[in-house]
């Protein structure tokens, strides 16, 4: 089968090329999906487009209208397709629902040790032969307590990690991981306890209209006054504009994230020379004591091998028209 592949990037090729095995026809081009973008599909029949990629309505129209029957996304997130448009208009849409929690919770964790031993800050100084100590100052982990929005794949694996420091645990969630209680003894709370009781917040749901901005200034209210937040799920999570003002007011410790709340249009491509015009970037990037990474928490050898895998696993059952275990649309074959 024809696939157009919207968003490729140079480090992911490799991985869909090693697990086609020449079976499909991959075509690869930069350019995010959008409707601007859309004519670029005309022929295929199938695209594949990763989380910066825009399929709304209008989008999702063109592309009805184009011939394209299927859209396999590379990533767990699929916030950015409009799933009922995609149902009414027939197309079927999959994702890859697990390729590596590992990746996702191990970078969460390398942005707090980050943050809180002041590494940056301290690379800095060497570089620069100073060896002074002072401000250096951060804080054991072991006995802390982490509070975990989330327990779901990436946040139980997050959840076993802070407990291999030696952490109290707290989770917040729709439903309970007994695992976590019996094995880790994490305790479940709601979720205003687990902001008041917590030194470390790590946030791992999936961004809907419940979790657009689960996290805003009342929250940051009952939260500790050090407190260290998190966040490698999506950005809109958290109000950006409440978080920067707690920044301001020194009412939180540190923000590490690798998610950004307008990171759409921004994220994925270098801006060095056109500094992008978003203030609450501009303004979260001046914070000494915030941490931002351009959503590569996923970037693993072996991520981007299990993507490659389902995405072309997903390509393979439509081509014998059958259905896939990760289809998104209700769409009977």
């Amino acid at each position: 089968m024809k696939v157009l592949v919207y968003s490729a990037k140079a480090f992911e090729i490799p991985y869909l090329e090693k697990a086609n095995h020449q079976k499909h026809q991959l075509t690869f081009v930069e350019n995010a999906l959008s409707s601007e973008t859309a004519m670029q599909a005309v022929g295929y029949e199938i695209i594949s487009i990763f989380s910066a990629d825009d399929a709304c309505f209008l989008t999702l129209e063109k592309l009805k209208d184009f011939g394209v029957k299927y859209i396999s996304l590379r990533s767990v997130g699929h916030d950015n397709v409009n799933l009922r448009a995609a149902t009414r208009l027939n197309i079927r849409v999959a994702n890859v629902p697990a390729y590596s929690p590992y990746a996702i919770a191990e970078h969460g964790v390398s942005l707090l040790l980050t943050l809180n031993r002041k590494l940056i800050e301290s690379n800095h100084r060497v570089k620069q032969y100073n060896f002074n100590l002072d401000d250096l100052v951060g804080f054991d982990l072991n006995k802390k307590t982490v509070g975990i929005i989330g327990t779901g794949k990436i946040g139980s694996v997050m959840a076993k990690i802070m407990n291999g420091f030696g952490c109290k645990l707290l989770g917040y969630d729709i439903s309970e991981d007994k695992n976590l209680v019996q094995n880790y003894n994490l305790k479940y709370t709601a979720l205003q306890e687990l902001c008041e009781q917590s030194d470390i917040i790590s946030i791992h749901v999936p961004l809907n209209a419940e979790t657009h901005y689960l996290i805003d200034e009342e929250l940051i209210f009952h939260m500790k006054k050090d407190v260290i937040i998190i966040n490698t799920a999506r950005g809109a999570i958290i109000n950006t504009e409440h978080l920067i003002d707690a920044l301001k007011k020194d009412k939180i410790g540190a923000y590490g994230s690798d998610v950004f709340e307008n990171e759409k249009g921004i994220f994925f491509k270098n801006r060095s020379k056109h500094i992008p015009d978003d203030l609450l970037l501009i303004q979260l990037n001046a914070f000494p004591n915030v941490l931002l990474t351009g959503h590569h928490a996923f970037l693993t050898e072996e991520a981007l091998t299990n993507i490659a895998e389902t995405t072309i696993d997903n390509l393979n059952r439509w081509s014998l028209n059958e259905e896939t275990e990760n289809e998104l649309t209700d769409i009977s074959t």
